[in-house]
């Protein structure tokens, strides 16, 4: 199983890694990116399982990002792990086809749960 996580803050990202291992997730290969359009390629080269983004981030936000996803026809599980927890957040994000949202300040449950359907028993 492998894993993108897509964020423009480098300590962010070894955060998700960090609590995604805490969650019991750390034994799957973790691919990171920076911004929605490093995602894109990631995508591309790496065939992630799931896509955890970032919801605001400099050159293609996580809403693009995920917009571009589904506009491609890509069913990629993808959920985001951002500030951003409004309910019309939710509700946008759920529109456009995101799988989750994990809401900062998060903790190794919220990931496990939100996980659990998208990664089954792997």
């Amino acid at each position: 199983m492998k894993i993108l996580v897509t964020d423009d803050s480098r300590v962010m990202r070894q955060i998700v890694v960090r609590t995604l291992r805490q969650a019991g997730l750390g034994g799957h290969e973790v691919v990171e990116a920076e911004n929605g359009r490093d995602a894109l390629e990631k995508i591309r080269t790496e065939e992630p399982d799931v896509v955890l983004s970032d919801w605001n981030m400099p050159v293609m936000d996580g809403i693009t990002l995920l917009a571009t996803l589904r506009r491609r026809g890509h069913a990629l599980p993808f959920g985001f792990v951002t500030s951003e927890g409004s309910p019309e957040m939710r509700a946008r994000a759920e529109q456009v086809g995101a799988d989750f949202v994990i809401a900062k300040p998060f903790t190794p449950d919220a990931f496990a749960e939100a996980l659990a359907p998208v990664l089954g028993g792997r």
